[in-house]
């Protein structure tokens, strides 16, 4: 028997000898000829498509090969799909983030094709929360007082996106190299929403922008001459307490790194709090505050907890107290939530009244998209199309009734609580500590600023929720054994 390692390698035929073949050449000629016309026809219109069919297979490939770029895809797109719309309107951009998703699905499934998918580690209690919520999310289909099915289609990804975010988030996200991997993605794109509200704050808004801001975005967005910061998300509610949120995550898992990468981390936690400011929104100071209040608890360290709060006491005697810095347009405007007779509150006060004679017999709520300035596109004259709901929770309630309100809150303090419970008393890994409190004081964060603001299911906020809930929801991933963390500790 002849041994392969006698072959000679130049005696076989090459890739490119393939092409000798007829049928290939035919087909080679086939495409070339293809590409002849369209660039004949189409000039540098067609030069674009070309190149636009080319990174597209390049990037299929990649993400049909590793299932985790279509997660990171979806993280990038969420940060700016809603920046993109004012630049090219009419587009249905927010089905982009529904492709991505499910193509993701189907590269995990190709990915493993010659094997059987282990779906335990998504098999978790959230998993089936999520379920439980898609569920009553559907059944709001067939709710009596719901009109527009277009209006529930625009609002799916409030069930939608919660369900089929977190099962990838399990499967993905599986080791603590990932998960940092998660934080820098998130982090860059951060970076770059407050870079992008810097360029808006000192030199001005562009063509497109200003264009979104004369078509009535100004009345909420130019307030007495001063512009409220915006970046490239939906609105300058949404760019506060999402900078916020990522302020406070930076700065604590920071505190797990080292060198350069604490370095990036506390970048991305400085900028983010700064943004925050510059958005005007004086709602969003309850992330930081809420935020870094819950990381103090989760640390079980008295002292850490006596000097956070008294930190936190002298922020909240600074703004509600004093009149320092009000010459500041940012300050002053974060000074009035502290102040319980502030008009816009009393406004939104006086529209929960309003909704509370109204859903007190309608305990499943108008209908999923039914409620606020967002459903005047679908119900132009329905009369929850006229009552501003401001707050997610308010929002929850006009459209899903008290019945869904509670199902939300109870699956919200239901993975945060006991998130919190595994933190402070099951994880041994000091940074596995450092890492989950993170996202569990950015959560807390997030929830009490949504009090004031829709912020919680809008992007890009609600996919980042969304992947910290299920990260949060599987800590004993990522508790590395005490002795590999002091060895690590050691090397660095």
């Amino acid at each position: 028997m002849i041994s392969n390692n006698n072959i000679n390698p130049f005696d076989e035929n090459s890739g490119s000898a393939s092409i000798t073949k007829p049928w290939s050449l035919i087909l080679l000629l086939i495409a070339v000829g293809l590409l002849a016309v369209i660039l004949a026809k189409l000039e540098i219109v067609g030069l674009g498509i070309l190149f636009s069919l080319i990174l597209g297979g390049i990037y299929l490939y990649k993400l049909f090969t590793n299932p985790i770029i279509g997660f990171f895809t979806a993280i990038g797109l969420n940060f700016i799909v809603l920046g993109i719309a004012r630049y090219i309107p009419g587009l249905p951009l927010g089905f982009g983030i529904d492709g991505i998703l499910i193509l993701t699905y189907l590269a995990l499934f190709f990915s493993r094709f010659k094997e059987r998918i282990d779906w335990s580690p998504a098999k978790k209690d959230i998993t089936f929360l999520a379920l439980i919520w898609l569920l009553y999310c559907i059944f709001q289909l067939a709710n009596p007082e719901a009109q527009s099915t277009d209006a529930w289609i625009a609002g799916r990804g409030i069930g939608f996106y919660f369900f089929l975010f977190i099962p990838l988030t399990f499967m993905l996200i599986n080791t603590n190299k990932k998960l940092d991997l998660f934080l820098y993605v998130w982090g860059i794109f951060s970076i770059l929403a407050s870079m992008k509200g810097l360029i808006q704050l000192f030199i001005g808004v562009d063509s497109a922008e200003q264009a979104w801001l004369n078509a009535g975005a100004a009345q909420t967005h130019i307030l007495f001459g001063k512009l409220r910061i915006f970046s490239f998300m939906s609105d300058a509610g949404q760019f506060g307490a999402n900078q916020g949120l990522s302020g406070v995550v930076a700065i604590i898992y920071s505190m797990s790194k080292k060198g350069l990468p604490k370095m990036f981390f506390l970048t991305v936690g400085i900028l983010g709090i700064y943004g925050m400011m510059i958005s005007g929104t004086r709602g969003s100071i309850s992330v930081p505050l809420a935020g870094f209040m819950t990381y103090f608890i989760l640390s079980k360290n008295l002292r850490v907890v006596i000097i956070g709060f008294t930190l936190i006491l002298i922020l909240f005697v600074f703004f509600k107290f004093t009149l320092i810095a009000n010459g500041n347009d940012q300050i002053r405007r974060m000074r009035s939530a502290f102040d319980p007779n502030e008009p816009s509150l009393q406004v939104r006060l006086k529209n929960q009244e309003i909704l509370k004679g109204y859903l007190a017999s309608r305990p499943f709520g108008g209908g999923i998209g039914h409620a606020g300035d967002k459903a005047q596109r679908f119900l132009p004259n329905a009369f929850l199309s006229h009552v501003a709901t401001d707050s997610w929770y308010v929002m929850i309630w006009a459209e899903m009734g008290i019945v869904g309100l509670t199902i939300h809150l109870i699956i919200l303090f239901y993975v945060i609580g006991k998130a919190s419970y595994k933190v402070m008393f099951k994880i041994r890994d000091p940074i596995a500590k450092l890492k989950l409190s993170a996202l569990i004081a950015g959560m807390a964060g997030i929830m009490a600023a949504s009090y004031g603001n829709a912020v919680f299911g809008g992007m890009p906020t609600a996919l980042l929720m969304y992947a910290s809930m299920a990260i949060m929801s599987n800590p004993e991933t990522f508790d590395t054994p005490v002795e590999e963390t002091e060895l690590q500790l050691i090397k660095n």
